[in-house]
């Protein structure tokens, strides 16, 4: 019979659910597919019964997975996921919160909770999820994983049920930054002129981002980007902004976000009243009342923020912030502190979202013993060199 714990992480798991190719560079690799993606023979639910009771069995696999499979990954399970991967949480009103083995008593964060659970809980090797505003970033900071969200359209979302498209990505995190450049290695093009530049050489410090976070988290941050810098021979440069007020980013991004989200399941919810867990049906509620108008407006800012950032990250250039704004909020919060806390972690991830940059997160941030993670957002097409530093990251301090 399954644990309670179980069935939060775990829709479907067989030893394996679907076996990979008996050869090929992943072989043995364990996944645990969020489910967003489809998996030929069995249904997307999408965290919600509802949804899944309706749905067909898929034809095919998505993009990602079959690729994977066919390099010899095995699929574990399909693990759960925030309903509709619609929040940053990772609480699901229907089958629970997955536990957080790095912080007890915490969520693990959203919306691929499922993955992230099972990757902390050993139970799987590498979590294949989505991040459209953070949703692979914000589980990786809150379970001490590394993480993974790349250029978007770098990686082709075939068969991943969409979210907000402008912004969707297929996204991937591990315990170890061994497997997730495995991964990338299979899921990334092949690397071309632009990755063969020399590595990284500086690393921006936005103070306004990182003043997002909780003091005790600034401090942590601080020391963690040196020794990054001490590790990787980065020059770290502060700067007041990259993109602009990420007050007003936020606020716009979700608006722009929103819209899509409607466009995509708008529909379904709204011929399936009650289907939904409180704080969605609430998201919902508000993506169905932003007008073409507003839209406009906030998709200028959106786009603004994006270039900006994109100008100010050339080949040789990342940026350092805190990919959440504290540790993860306790499974008791009130539903108040825990709006709070996602806002605070929305303004944090949004910006790489708006400019379609990727960015990587390094479990090297501790709070009160609690992880936070160090997130790396590079330019354009820079996803190898990303993860090529995760590993240069665990390297001793170079001598000064």
């Amino acid at each position: 019979m399954r644990s309670a714990d179980d069935t939060a992480v775990w829709r479907e798991r067989g030893d394996p659910l679907v076996a990979g190719a008996g050869a090929g560079r992943l072989r043995g690799l364990r996944l645990a597919v969020k489910d967003i993606h489809a998996i030929a023979g069995y249904r997307i639910g999408a965290g919600n019964p509802a949804r899944l009771a309706e749905a067909e069995p898929r034809p095919r696999h998505s993009w990602a997975v079959a690729a994977l499979l066919d390099a010899g990954a095995d699929v574990e399970g399909i693990a759960q996921t925030d309903e509709f991967a619609y929040s940053l949480n990772g609480t699901n009103a229907h089958y629970g919160t997955p536990p957080n083995p790095a912080a007890p008593g915490r969520v693990p964060g959203g919306s691929s909770s499922g993955p992230a659970s099972a990757v902390a809980l050993g139970e799987a090797d590498v979590g294949l999820g989505s991040d459209t505003a953070g949703s692979i970033r914000v589980p990786a900071s809150y379970c001490g994983l590394y993480g993974l969200r790349p250029t978007h359209g770098l990686v082709p979302v075939t068969g991943m049920l969409p979210l907000a498209p402008s912004f969707d990505t297929v996204a991937w995190l591990a315990r170890d930054p061994g497997p997730l450049a495995r991964v990338g290695d299979v899921l990334l093009p092949e690397a071309g002129a632009a990755e063969a530049v020399p590595p990284f050489h500086t690393a921006l410090v936005a103070d306004d981002l990182v003043a997002l976070a909780e003091p005790e988290v600034r401090g942590a941050f601080a020391e963690a980007a040196a020794d990054l810098a001490a590790r990787t021979g980065l020059r770290i440069e502060h700067v007041p902004s990259v993109g602009g007020d990420p007050a007003a980013l936020g606020a716009a991004f979700a608006t722009a976000q929103g819209a899509e989200v409607w466009e995509c399941d708008g529909a379904w919810v709204r011929a399936h009243p009650g289907a939904l867990g409180p704080g969605i049906a609430a998201r919902f509620t508000r993506a169905s009342e932003v007008t073409t108008e507003r839209r406009a407006a906030a998709e200028e800012v959106v786009h603004h923020a994006g270039r900006a950032a994109r100008s100010a990250l050339p080949d040789d250039t990342v940026l350092l912030l805190p990919a959440t704004g504290g540790p993860a909020p306790t499974t008791d919060e009130t539903a108040e502190r825990k709006a709070a806390l996602r806002d605070a972690a929305f303004r944090l991830t949004c910006l790489a979202s708006s400019a379609g940059l990727p960015c990587l997160v390094l479990p090297r941030i501790r709070v009160g013993g609690l992880p936070v993670g160090l997130a790396v957002i590079g330019g354009h097409a820079t996803d190898r060199r990303l993860l090529e530093l995760a590993t240069h990251a665990q390297a001793p301090r170079r001598a000064l």
